[in-house]
């Protein structure tokens, strides 16, 4: 559990959006926090891939992919039922 200080301002908007979107209060911090430490997340791993590229050994199998997938095996789903 989390308990913090926050501007009038701020607690008034959630107070808003909450209800203008039919959720509790906590479910859209909940929502906010998890987006927020999400980017925080992403921008980290963007610094530590800027600091330290990906080399050309990492990126041997980069071509693979560009392969696809070996088979189409979707029509087989058939015989599984």
């Amino acid at each position: 559990m989390l308990s913090f200080r926050a501007d009038e301002e701020d607690v008034e908007g959630i107070r808003q959006w909450s209800e203008r979107l039919g959720i509790e209060r906590s479910e859209l911090m909940r929502d906010a926090l998890r987006r927020q430490l999400a980017r925080l997340a992403a921008v980290h791993e963007a610094a530590l891939y800027e600091a330290e590229p990906v080399t050309e050994k990492e990126m041997s199998l980069a071509a693979v992919a560009d392969w696809g997938p070996a088979e189409d095996w979707s029509d087989w789903l058939d015989a599984t039922r």
